[in-house]
């Protein structure tokens, strides 16, 4: 039977743990793909402060869906050793904030040249981390995003099925799909769906890339959690709205988002709701 449990990058609510709390019970939602909390990344914090983190979530009911890491943020060319330490690092983080997943990335290709070149280097890399995170229960989830190898959806099939094994899932992001000109449905759907464990929610129009609620895009949101509702999905969708700037963004992508509105417990809510729309179109259908 189908499931479909929200989850949401809370930090594009308010850096504020308390603040992303009061504002997720307001909408129902109990998990959170965890960031940025008060004031940085979570990864960043020492593992006794992470314990207090767990503390404060334990004390309201919130669970983590995911650690939402920068790992495999970086150019392939950069150093990977300071990188693949913070990756055992991030492990130990996940396993304190109690989640079965880490969100990862497959590295930025130097503009100009073919990702097909850096192919080696980046499995190599991915070798490493699956390597580390065997037996640990932690399954990592590789999430499409521009600029990366696996911005395509056949990259990111090459990546699931190469190194294919029982904890490396993938992410679907059908707005990140939309900015780098790929159908997301039925074209990507259709590729990897036997691989899609968790979804990022957020849309997005081809014709200038811009993040929209869900719905209102390109994205065919609507006919990929039907098709998954069909399939007996049952996993994470997790909000992250970019429908607004927040404290941390410039920080994350690699756009310029000094344009636009101000982000903030608003914004969450048209998001949230424009999803909730969906679902009930897809489960009522």
């Amino acid at each position: 039977m189908a499931e479909f449990i929200l989850s949401a990058f809370a930090d594009e609510i308010d850096m504020d743990l308390r603040t992303q709390m009061d504002v997720l019970e307001d909408h129902d939602i109990s998990y959170i793909e965890m960031r940025g909390v008060n004031g940085k990344g979570v990864v960043e914090y020492s593992l006794k402060e992470v314990e207090e983190i767990k503390n404060q979530l334990d004390d309201r009911g919130f669970k983590i869906s995911a650690v939402g890491s920068p790992l495999g943020k970086i150019m392939i060319t950069d150093d990977f050793d300071p990188h693949f330490d913070l990756f055992k690092h991030t492990m130990k983080v996940a396993d304190i904030l109690e989640t079965e997943y880490i969100r990862m990335f497959s590295f930025f290709i130097p503009e100009g040249d073919k990702p097909e070149k850096y192919r080696r280097e980046v499995l190599t890399r991915w070798e490493k981390f699956l390597h580390e995170a065997a037996g640990s229960g932690i399954t990592l989830l590789h999430e499409n995003e521009k600029e990366i190898y696996g911005d395509t959806a056949e990259h990111c099939l090459d990546l699931l099925e190469t190194l294919k094994c029982d904890h490396f899932r993938a992410i679907f992001d059908p707005a990140n799909f939309v900015q780098c000109g790929v159908e997301t449905y039925p074209r990507a759907y259709e590729l990897l769906k036997d691989y899609i464990e968790y979804l990022h929610i957020k849309d997005a129009l081809y014709s200038d890339g811009s993040v929209v609620p869900s719905g209102y895009g390109d994205g065919k949101i609507k006919e990929i959690l039907s098709e998954l509702y069909e399939r007996d999905f049952a996993g994470f969708l997790s909000l992250e709205p970019h429908l607004g700037s927040f404290e941390g963004l410039s920080e994350l992508e690699r756009d310029d988002y000094a344009d636009l509105p101000e982000g903030g417990p608003q914004k969450f809510a048209l998001a949230a709701d424009a999803l909730k729309d969906v679902l009930a179109a897809v489960q009522n259908k």
